[in-house]
């Protein structure tokens, strides 16, 4: 049986708290998740509290179950106030890269909506759906066809000026949740200091050395990012941040690494 570490049991008890009150008694999503820097709901503060809620029972225990299972060894070697000090460094670190790339991203799209605005035709519409929202493009084909058969319909062409919008609003106010990119940067430091201890993963018949297990994942969250699959409902940057500054972090601490085999 692992041995839970002081600061590893806080952070569950915190995490766990604060899903309770946020499902229960108070809607702390609303003030305290991470928003776009776009959005007139954003606040700097939430770039730390952003990392104790979640948005459902499944997404609270996968990431307290990465943090119980890998973090109480570093907990151990660095001491209490290391750790935590990684933790909220990845954390607020992952938290900054995704907020980085959502600012490009939402700035492309807000600019092709004022474009569009000036210009609303039905290729123009299709257009934006296919580079922008191709995860509900097949759900707008009924207006498209009918927008396309009558081009001139004041009707349609108002419709799908609130249309694009209404999309751009939703994606700068669709909230980051997640202790994710901390629990990435702890899946990162292991693999980094414990580069050959053996894991024994669900589903998968044989043991993988930590070093390949930390980079195929994150090989995937780059590739799931890049591809930017928006039915997914993930924050793959976040989780790419969380690695990306753990490593940037254990580089200037200069930790040796310790070979377990």
């Amino acid at each position: 049986m692992l041995a839970i570490t002081p600061t590893v049991r806080n952070l569950l008890i915190l995490n766990i708290l604060f899903y309770l009150v946020d499902t229960s008694f108070l809607n702390l999503s609303n003030n305290f998740s991470l928003r776009s820097v776009l959005s007139p709901d954003f606040m700097p503060y939430q770039f730390v509290t952003y990392m104790f809620l979640h948005g459902s029972l499944g997404h609270l225990f996968s990431n307290m179950f990465g943090l119980f299972m890998f973090g109480p060894l570093l907990e151990r070697m660095w001491g209490p106030k290391r750790f935590l000090f990684f933790y909220f460094f990845t954390g607020i670190g992952a938290g900054l890269l995704f907020s980085g790339i959502d600012y490009f991203e939402n700035t492309q799209v807000r600019q092709a909506v004022e474009i569009y605005t000036q210009n609303p035709t039905p290729d123009g519409l299709a257009d934006f759906m296919s580079k922008y929202a191709k995860g509900i493009y097949e759900s707008t084909l009924s207006f498209l066809n009918k927008f396309e058969e009558n081009p001139t319909n004041t009707s349609y062409i108002q419709d799908s000026i609130n249309f694009v919008n209404v999309y751009y609003e939703r994606l700068i106010n669709t909230p980051m949740v997640g202790a994710s990119g901390a629990i990435f940067g702890i899946l990162m430091a292991f693999g980094l200091l414990f580069p050959n201890t053996e894991l024994f993963l669900l589903f998968v018949p044989f043991p993988i050395k930590a070093k390949y297990f930390v980079a195929f994942y994150g090989l995937y969250e780059l590739y799931a990012g890049i591809q930017n699959a928006q039915s997914d409902n993930v924050a793959h940057f976040a989780h790419i941040g969380g690695m990306l500054f753990a490593y940037i972090l254990l580089r200037y601490w200069g930790t040796q690494k310790s070979n377990f085999y």
